[in-house]
């Protein structure tokens, strides 16, 4: 039975951040990251003729990913994310007549990505304020109905409705909801960053926290069997590396699965096919070509969705995430020989949504399973950004994702005990109390997700706000 989609006004939003220090340098891409402020927004909803409801949702704000000028300062890219959050508050708040959660949505997206272009800021960059605002929004919207996340997009409380955004249209999107089905854990991803440590031998600067540091200590203490292996566009290094990791996975009796993530390092499916050729070469790298799964990004997005890649011989899939800054662009990437695109809340869960239907709509078409969606990370932590990312990859029935945020932060550390323990309590099996800080629980590879199925949007605690840096 589908539950009726109610409309509302936004009637107040509020942003806050605080800052994130990692215990480890964190290098992707072009940035080794250190520390990165985390962004929050709450916003308050009325229902038309009921009551009022708050909501939160949080995000990471990482340097050099949504933007990767190099012309531009950390600190210049944070106060891009910044303008992003209060350019869609005020969007949001501009029109106070009553919609249903997607209604806002609809509404509101484009107006929210215009405002940036005019600032000079690019499609995934403008809509990080968006994405943020809509979370909250929903988490508002599930606590003013006393609904989980689970419960609200299964049966469209939000209202998805194609007449609103065309981008949904053909897809069957109400029937695609109802179909999905949380699982009760997940496999973690663990990323292997370009200057993360492989073994003992190789760590020279050791924090000596007590938490694993190289990549052979992950494996013993989390018993991880999916892994994200990040390559730097210079092949003959990143050879290197592959086979050293290479060393450390094969031990394993058990099969291991891996991705591989060039953060836009290649200019052309050419340097792609460099990589890969070099892989299928080497006799130490067979088991580790073997447990790939699909390569990621690998081209910048400049160029990304102008070439083809059925010309280039990667025998991988391959998907899009940075390309990934509007609704269409997985339509776009497929017709170029994409055949996965990445969920990240950081995007907009709509999108998301949107993608998930539009494999299996193009499965059926097709009749074989070649689209699809990977659940990556944008170093989400503890609390709020961790437990809502997880839920919507869960419910979208991705089986394994990326997980880095614990590994480079020390969880809950920095945070008041009582937020700490308020989120212990709540989600038990989504964390435990170790090394003097509350964090994210990963045992035999899992992490288990039943308490997410709680009211609003996958949280029954809240941080602490009196303990931020108000922004709005």
């Amino acid at each position: 039975m589908t539950t009726a989609a109610p409309r509302f006004t936004v009637r107040e939003i509020e942003l806050y951040e605080r800052p994130v220090k990692l215990r480890l340098p964190f290098r992707f891409g072009v940035v080794t990251l250190t520390h990165s402020p985390q962004a929050f927004v709450r916003a308050r909803i009325e229902l038309a003729g009921g009551p009022s409801a708050w909501g939160a949702a949080a995000e990471m704000m990482a340097p050099k990913w949504f933007d990767k000028n190099l012309a531009l300062t950390n600190e210049q890219n944070f106060e891009q994310l910044r303008q992003t959050l209060r350019d869609a508050r005020e969007a949001y708040l501009a029109d106070a007549s009553p919609a249903t959660g997607f209604g806002h949505f609809a509404r509101n997206h484009d107006d929210c990505l215009k405002r940036g272009a005019a600032r000079g800021f690019n499609p995934l960059l403008a809509g990080y304020g968006p994405a943020q605002v809509d979370r909250a929004v929903l988490d508002a919207l599930g606590r003013a109905l006393g609904l989980s996340f689970y419960r609200a997009i299964r049966e469209n409380a939000v209202g998805i409705d194609e007449r609103l955004r065309p981008e949904f249209a053909g897809l069957g999107i109400e029937a695609f909801l109802a179909r999905l089905r949380p699982a009760s854990s997940i496999e973690a991803r663990h990323t292997v960053g370009l200057v993360d440590a492989i073994t003992s031998q190789d760590s020279t600067q050791r924090v000596n926290d007590g938490l694993p540091e190289t990549l052979e200590e992950v494996v013993r203490t989390y018993g991880h069997r999916y892994f994200k292996l990040k390559v730097a566009g210079r092949v003959d290094a990143d050879l290197a590396r592959l086979e050293a990791i290479a060393a450390v996975l094969d031990r394993s009796g058990e099969p291991y699965f891996a991705s591989l993530d060039g953060n836009e390092q290649y200019e052309s499916p050419e340097g792609v096919a460099q990589l890969v050729s070099g892989i299928r070469e080497r006799p130490r790298l067979a088991r580790l070509w073997q447990s790939i799964l699909f390569i990621e990004q690998p081209i910048a997005r400049k160029t990304a969705l102008q070439v083809d890649l059925r010309a280039a011989d990667l025998g991988k899939p391959v998907i899009v995430d940075e390309s990934d800054g509007e609704l269409d662009s997985f339509v776009v990437a497929r017709r170029h020989g994409y055949s996965g695109i990445s969920s990240k809340t950081c995007k907009g869960f709509y999108k998301s949504l949107l993608n998930a239907a539009r494999c299996a709509a193009w499965n059926r078409e097709e009749n074989a399973e070649r689209y699809f969606m990977s659940a990556e990370d944008l170093t989400t932590q503890a609390g709020l950004s961790v437990q809502q990312d997880l839920a919507l990859v869960n419910l979208l029935g991705v089986r394994h994702v990326e997980r880095n945020g614990h590994h480079y932060v020390n969880g809950l550390a920095a945070e008041p005990e009582g937020e700490q323990q308020a989120f212990l309590q709540a989600h038990p099996d989504v964390y435990v109390r170790s090394h003097g800080a509350v964090r994210l629980k990963i045992e035999s590879g899992r992490i288990a997700l039943g308490s997410l199925d709680c009211t609003g949007f996958a949280s029954a605690a809240m941080p602490d706000f009196g303990r931020m840096t108000r922004l709005y």
